[in-house]
């Protein structure tokens, strides 16, 4: 598995050294799961876009706000936020680097054993 610490710093440069602002890498895709890292440099902004079936935004370093009908909710390093089924935007309110945990579509059911 992948170092989250040292993606961090790496998507971090990545994202203030890129003319868009942002840099990120799917680190696991284990069927309807994925994770990714995204880094963006302060001021970038993810502009508004629908959730998947399932998701959640761990901020890893920086300070993010998140963006939606219901509300704005500001997080920084260590803060974990489940996103809602609303569209939502992001914006890197400084140098930041999140991870994106999202699953995709529903699982399949899992057959009883013995049936």
């Amino acid at each position: 598995m992948p170092d989250l610490l040292s993606l961090t710093w790496s998507h971090l440069q990545e994202a203030k050294a890129a003319p868009n602002g942002r840099s990120a890498a799917r680190i696991v895709h284990d069927g309807d799961l994925r994770q990714t890292v995204v880094g963006l440099a302060g001021g970038t902004e993810l502009g508004e876009h629908n959730s998947p079936h399932a998701a959640t935004l761990q901020v890893l370093h920086g300070r993010v706000r998140v963006v939606s009908e219901s509300g704005d909710d500001e997080l920084g390093t260590g803060s974990l936020h489940l996103l809602t089924h609303e569209r939502h935007s992001v914006l890197a309110l400084e140098d930041s680097v999140f991870l994106l945990t999202t699953v995709t579509g529903p699982s399949a059911p899992t057959p009883d054993a013995g049936h």
